[in-house]
């Protein structure tokens, strides 16, 4: 059984590159003259029955009025919101996990706690209404507590969305706070 957190961020954080290759840039330069600049390479090599964050639940940028209000980030991705919050800028993902297990096996999933507060420079804000989903490249069939893999590689991953709670008069800042996802393979 592996556990992992990750964080909600308000504002757009990027997470783990699973693979970034280096780069050789030369840009500008008289044709008698090089520059070159190095890029960075990461890799994550799973060992099997495991999985890691991709990226965090973000939720983007909100603008409170002085009535409550929700926002709304679901798995694939779509951002809604009702109430007194408004949404600013498209920078909202879901978080995303990705892993290794073997094919056909069945995995138990869950999240702890089903409802989290963040917190910042204002009011602590509550997420929940958490919602896993899967993706056509993972070829999972999931139910809220259980998958298949069903990618002949063992290799899955899969999408978390959430709900935000704003607060009437939610003071500007960034808030955070973190949640659990557990897998069991079963």
């Amino acid at each position: 059984m592996r556990t992992r957190h990750s964080k909600i961020p308000q504002r757009l954080l990027r997470g783990i590159a699973v693979c970034a290759l280096p780069t050789a840039i030369t840009v500008g330069a008289p044709a008698h003259a090089q520059t070159a600049a190095n890029g960075d390479a990461e890799a994550i090599v799973l060992r099997p029955l495991s999985f890691f964050k991709v990226n965090d639940l973000d939720f983007g940028s909100i603008i409170a009025s002085n009535t409550a209000g929700t926002v709304r980030i679901a798995p694939d991705g779509t951002r809604s919101a009702s109430g007194g919050a408004a949404l600013a800028g498209g920078n909202a993902e879901p978080a995303r996990f990705a892993g290794l297990g073997t094919y056909n096996r069945q995995v138990n999933i869950a999240l702890s706690p089903h409802n989290i507060w963040i917190t910042g420079p204002g009011q602590r804000m509550r997420v929940r209404d958490f919602e896993i989903g899967s993706t056509p490249t993972a070829i999972l069939s999931t139910s809220p507590i259980r998958f298949r893999i069903g990618a002949p590689l063992g290799n899955y991953n899969f999408p978390v969305g959430a709900t935000l709670y704003v607060n009437a008069n939610q003071a500007p800042g960034d808030y955070s706070g973190t949640f659990t996802i557990t897998l069991n393979y079963l």
